[in-house]
């Protein structure tokens, strides 16, 4: 809306080209996000159900009764800055419908009491990222870039549609499974989002820079980052209550768009690795309780029988972390994993 306000606008004014700028809208996107968020959410949260405790967590007692569910309110704000500040196309407000989707499954299931079952999240996870994937690719050959291969290789939408939609699937679980230490989903959802908004924005939407780094160059790339880091500011202003120890817990609502939001920005960069680059600790610290209790509950396998999932419950468990500590300590791990390993990533090729 504003940046075709601008194209109409600049004649006019010479300040409004401004708002033709995709450096200009982000930020302000970011900025008007994280204020909004953080005006609205306290007058808001009284109307959320309450959190109920989740069976086997470690300190669950301490969030019962809590208000939970800060999605249903950081996510809504999210798209309606979405809509007046990234230009429009069919490709973005399909992803928009999409988080909204995701939103309101998690909804859904923070308001049931017990919540849903585990195979009807499943199925709509499923759905959700099938469509997602679909978007990002839209039933077109896409061009990706791997690690340790210079230039790109064409991969088929009947191979990358259910390859990204796996993908997305185990983003959602995994940052949703992420969602039990105060302010650790939406922390390490916001380093994830800053890190793609950067290579999005600076390195396959940029045409020099990514002809100098021997990767794809993506034109619509920088409108995805301006997603990023909108979602960085709608974070900002719900870490500021989320912080230990919490006033509002963001639920489902809030870290099942999230998870598919970071997967649909790592499919839109063109290297589904960057999964584990962007959001290695959260793929650790969740995912790996899914294979877990795929490995026990379909093959009777207990490798793992030692080892409490998430991660973060084993290390308040066995080494007696406090939320701080796992908080502060998962984020440094992040913050220094991931420009070694994007710098792997990028050169050796």
């Amino acid at each position: 809306m504003l940046f075709w306000l601008g194209q109409e606008l600049s004649d006019v004014w010479g300040p409004f080209r401004l708002l033709t700028s995709y450096l200009f809208l982000a930020g302000s996107g970011a900025a008007t996000a994280a204020a909004l968020t953080w005006i609205l959410l306290p007058k808001i949260w009284g109307l959320l159900p309450t959190d109920q405790g989740r069976a086997h967590a470690v300190g669950a007692e301490g969030s019962i009764g809590k208000p939970v569910a800060a999605g249903a309110i950081f996510i809504p704000l999210f798209l309606v800055i979405a809509l007046l500040f990234v230009p429009w196309s069919a490709r973005i407000l399909e992803a928009l419908a999409c988080v909204l989707a995701a939103m309101l499954v998690g909804f859904i299931d923070d308001r049931t009491r017990g919540g849903l079952s585990e195979y009807v999240l499943a199925v709509f996870d499923a759905a959700i990222a099938v469509a997602g994937a679909a978007i990002v690719c839209q039933f077109e050959s896409t061009r990706l870039w791997l690690p340790f291969l210079s230039g790109a290789i064409e991969i088929s939408p009947v191979f990358a549609i259910p390859a990204g939609a796996g993908l997305i699937w185990v983003s959602i679980n995994a940052t949703n499974c992420s969602d039990g230490v105060d302010g650790l989903s939406g922390s390490l959802c916001a380093l994830a989002f800053i890190f793609l908004g950067v290579i999005l924005y600076g390195i396959v939407g940029h045409l020099e820079i990514s002809a100098y780094l021997l990767v794809p160059h993506y034109p619509r790339a920088a409108q995805w980052a301006m997603l990023a880091f909108i979602m960085v500011g709608c974070l900002t202003g719900y870490l500021w209550y989320n912080a230990p120890p919490s006033a509002v817990l963001m639920g489902d609502a809030g870290s099942r768009p999230l998870g598919l939001l970071v997967g649909l920005l790592v499919l839109a960069s063109g290297n589904p690795f960057l999964i584990f680059v962007v959001a290695g600790v959260v793929v650790a610290n969740g995912a790996t309780g899914l294979l877990k209790v795929a490995l026990l509950r379909f093959l009777n396998i207990g490798i793992f029988r030692s080892v409490r999932y998430p991660l973060h419950d084993h290390v308040r468990h066995k080494y007696g972390w406090s939320n701080t500590q796992v908080l502060v300590r998962f984020m440094l791990v992040q913050a220094v994993a991931t420009p070694l390993l994007l710098m792997v990533l990028m050169k050796i090729r």
